[in-house]
């Protein structure tokens, strides 16, 4: 299908908070679209912020690079639950080219979305799928990795990221 150009932090898109997927929306060639560009990238997550379409939407393939592909598409994802425990991992951002920060998370989410095709999906993640699930769905309320740290650690990862541009 297409490639699609990512937009670079700080484009204020990348800011924004997104609305729903009108359901039943045709969202297949989208979906191609952004698995195409998050390969291509190289990444693991991609969400439409990052492509310019400001829907909550979102794919991601946690194995790809260390196994056999397994694409996930969410639409209209809505986190049930989260666990108590939390673990810190290092996350890279395609929009945020360069930049790596440690972020603490939720260790286990409990998610539902609907797949490209319309079916409702409901899943607990953890590990790597729950750490780029999250980063994902934070694009989707216009966050990025810069929003999840300390603001001294902030301060010096933005400069990091300035000097790279």
């Amino acid at each position: 299908m297409a490639v699609l150009p990512i937009l670079q932090w700080p484009d204020p898109r990348l800011t924004r908070i997104c609305d729903p997927v009108p359901e039943g929306q045709d969202v297949r060639a989208l979906v191609q679209d952004m698995f195409d560009t998050m390969y291509a990238a190289p990444g693991r997550g991609l969400a439409g912020p990052q492509v310019g379409i400001l829907q909550r939407i979102f794919v991601m393939d946690v194995t790809w690079k260390d196994g056999p592909a397994d694409p996930v598409a969410c639409i209209n994802p809505e986190i049930l639950s989260s666990s108590e425990k939390q673990a810190t991992h290092e996350e890279a951002c395609l929009s945020i080219p360069g930049v790596a920060a440690s972020v603490q998370r939720p260790a286990r989410v409990r998610m539902r979305w609907f797949d490209a095709d319309w079916v409702a999906q409901e899943a607990e993640l953890t590990g790597f799928a729950a750490v780029c699930a999250q980063h994902e769905y934070d694009h989707l309320d216009g966050k990025v990795i810069f929003d999840r740290v300390p603001m001294a650690a902030r301060g010096a990862l933005e400069a990091d990221y300035e000097a790279l541009r």
